[in-house]
């Protein structure tokens, strides 16, 4: 039976099924008085699809400890790098709860850990704290903000004039390298593909238009029509795996694989702090799966299928990322350079021992 009951497809039933319907402060197991007002908020705007993309969500989720350090106190007869990290416990674990971490989540997560655990007991509270936030705000700075610097400083060497560019979804990297080569003189048109439900190549499109570089816009139906005519394709990755798959927007493997039967070079766009040693090769055994009711939304807003629930014939399927191959990877872009997707091991071994 590839259906069960209550209309979840039997090969995704171990995954958490997330409706916006459900109220969120019922389904947790932790006090919400535990829980920082912060982390409460951002866990909402998770939960509801306010912030979005690998980058958005870790930048917030940082900022959010950054208030969540700033306004700690540490317990008489407690010692700050035990306690703080205990504090933190139930809130990823709240963020969790709200939507799954992404892998730059918890790499993220980890290196606050860390420092934390590695904060001298001589210092003092104010001196402690001061340092963390230096910490997180240089985490920042060098794995977001000058990465993208170092991408798009590779990336444009391989963006030619005349050149037409294939990008899927909203990449906030791949927008930027984009800005980055119009900026430059670099005279090129970009075919943006989008999909069902989330559309959110809408707001790349946006993006790019608004700066002036001339784009289409297609639904990834109409993919096998329109590349013929692509020089390059551009994608962001959620996650590269360590052995070389890389994780991104459900859509992006078909991309790929199309892109490879019509002889198009494939160029990923990922920066080293979303590198994970998660190993995977398919979609099934983890995964994220979005509310099916996004599935249904008509024009109008109404639809025949409202009470699709009650139909025990009917299944309905939203997921979120998908698994590409290495070998429909060309290259990946990286702050390190360009690499090949079997590089990750070298790249995470290098990453652990700077650490």
């Amino acid at each position: 039976e590839t259906q069960t009951k209550c209309g979840t497809i039997s090969l995704f039933s171990h995954l958490h099924q997330y409706s916006r319907k459900a109220p969120l402060t019922q389904q947790l197991s932790i006090p919400s008085t535990v829980i920082h007002p912060s982390i409460v908020r951002l866990g909402l705007q998770y939960s509801q699809g306010i912030v979005v993309g690998s980058n958005a969500r870790s930048v917030a989720l940082l900022h959010a400890f950054k208030q969540v350090i700033r306004d700690y106190t540490t317990p008489p007869n407690e010692e700050l790098a035990r306690d703080l990290v205990n504090k933190l416990k139930p809130y990823i674990s709240f963020l969790n709860q709200c939507r799954p971490l992404s892998a730059s989540m918890g790499n993220a997560i980890k290196y606050i850990k860390k420092e934390i655990s590695n904060i001298p007991s001589q210092f003092k509270e104010e001196e402690a704290k001061t340092k963390l936030q230096k910490c997180i705000d240089c985490y920042i700075n060098e794995n977001v903000v000058l990465a993208a610097k170092a991408i798009s400083k590779y990336a444009i060497k391989k963006i030619s004039d005349g050149d037409v560019i294939l990008v899927y979804g909203c990449s906030s990297l791949v927008n930027h390298i984009l800005c980055e080569a119009y900026d430059k003189s670099r005279k090129f048109r970009v075919i943006v593909v989008d999909s069902r439900p989330r559309l959110e190549g809408r707001e790349a499109l946006r993006r790019l238009v608004q700066r002036g570089i001339s784009c289409t816009y297609v639904l990834i139906s109409a993919l096998s029509y329109i590349l013929p005519e692509v020089s390059k394709v551009f994608l962001g990755a959620h996650a590269l795996l360590a052995n070389g798959y890389v994780m991104s927007r459900v859509g992006t493997s078909q991309i790929a694989l199309v892109a490879r039967t019509f002889n198009v070079p494939v160029l990923v766009c990922c920066e080293t702090y979303k590198f994970c040693e998660r190993v995977q090769t398919d979609s099934f055994v983890s995964n994220e799966l979005d509310d099916p009711d996004d599935l249904m939304v008509t024009r109008k807003g109404k639809t025949q299928l409202e009470n699709w629930h009650d139909v025990s014939s009917l299944g309905l399927l939203n997921l979120v990322y998908d698994v590409t191959p290495p070998d429909f990877v060309d290259l990946v872009i990286t702050d390190l350079g360009m690499i090949p997707c079997t590089s990750v091991p070298v790249v995470l071994r290098v990453k652990n021992l700077e650490q």
